[in-house]
């Protein structure tokens, strides 16, 4: 019952046909992010792993809590895997948690983002959707 942010599938499509590879990095959780890469064919993924004991949740976060230090990370780490320089990535993101992975790449994008994602982005895209990032292209 995942419900995508408007556009993000035809963008993901743009995406994969132009030959990029995708990252999610979420704050969230892999239950869902693991959902979506499965859904949307995203090369990586990123998140926090709930623990389960004995088939139950325990309310506790397993291994590393992804910060914003994390998907800043991360996406340098994706970028040195296929051997790009993060200046040649695109980073989306709406909240302060995803200013220093902006800050890496080459073009940020602020997602229907808060104010302070706004003004440190490249650009905003406030009313369209994901897709709109294969206009700028």
């Amino acid at each position: 019952r995942l419900k995508l942010s408007p556009g993000a599938e035809p963008m993901l499509a743009g995406a994969k046909a132009a030959g990029l590879k995708t990252l999610l990095v979420s704050g969230g959780f892999t239950f869902f992010t693991e959902r979506l890469k499965a859904r949307l064919g995203l090369d990586y993924t990123r998140a926090n792993t709930l623990e389960i004991v004995d088939g139950k949740l325990t309310g506790r976060v397993t291994g590393e809590i992804v910060n914003a230090d994390v998907k800043a990370r991360t996406l340098v780490e994706a970028c040195a895997e296929i051997g790009i320089d993060p200046r040649r990535a695109i980073a989306m993101g709406d909240g302060s948690n995803d200013l220093k992975m902006m800050g890496v790449t080459g073009l940020s994008v602020a997602f229907r983002a808060k104010p302070v994602v706004r003004e440190a982005a490249s650009v905003a895209f406030n009313f369209v959707g994901l897709d709109g990032l294969l206009r700028l292209f």
